[in-house]
């Protein structure tokens, strides 16, 4: 791929860069996958990580069924090492995806495996994508609540509208009476212009995510994605 610095490239409005270094394209990057809602890990040779993005280091507790140990991304369940394996050398391989589900119980969830190819027909990498276990991630529903004027109360019902739980439940959780609950569905119903619970829900899954600034930032494992997955 050839570099952007060498591409003839229009600056508008009379800017012009300072210099022409050659722009860090590789930091980008990897700073576009830590404003992702998703958990992005890149695996190369194996099961080895190149880079794992914030969403991933967040989602990579004691509870998930997958596990960073060192450089490497492992199964945690010892009947999940053989699918994840297969999953991963097939991608790697012959470049085949597969959706893969892992854990059990509560823990159970799903990732997909993703082959990455090389731009001049070398060895593949290998894309992990984590499951999420929120519908709604929370900065994006605190954002949505300031837009439309929600009060603190119809926020609370509104995340546990995202989570799935029905208002019934709510009101329990809440400590509140059914008909409180309700009330404050229609009314953010009407600031919102949505006409049902589901498309309330709906308007917020479909938000671009909100990343916290004050947040730990995913370090790469061997350099802005190895010289190996070099970008330029």
């Amino acid at each position: 791929m050839e570099h952007l610095a060498q591409r003839n490239t229009p600056y508008h409005d009379g800017f012009m860069p300072a210099q022409s270094a050659t722009p860090p394209m590789g930091q980008w990057l990897a700073g576009a996958l830590d404003e992702l809602d998703y958990g992005i890990v890149v695996l190369f040779e194996g099961a080895s990580i190149v880079h794992i993005n914030d969403a991933a280091q967040v989602e990579l507790d004691e509870l998930h069924p997958l596990q960073r140990v060192g450089n490497e991304l492992r199964a945690r369940l010892a009947r999940d090492v053989a699918p994840l394996h297969e999953a991963v050398t097939a991608a790697a391989t012959r470049g085949m995806r597969r959706l893969l589900t892992v854990g059990e119980e509560t823990h159970r969830t799903s990732v997909s495996v993703v082959p990455l190819e090389s731009a001049d027909d070398g060895p593949r990498a290998v894309l992990i994508v984590l499951g999420k276990r929120e519908m709604c991630e929370s900065l994006s529903v605190q954002g949505f609540a300031r837009i439309h004027r929600l009060t603190g109360a119809e926020v609370r019902v509104l995340k546990e509208l995202c989570n799935g739980v029905p208002p019934a439940q709510i009101a329990a959780l809440l400590g509140v009476a059914i008909s409180t609950v309700r009330s404050q569905i229609g009314s953010m119903r009407a600031k919102t212009g949505a006409e049902s619970i589901r498309a309330l829900v709906r308007q917020v899954a479909v938000l671009p995510p909100v990343k916290g600034v004050l947040r730990r930032h995913a370090m790469p494992i061997a350099g802005w994605f190895g010289p190996r997955l070099s970008v330029a």
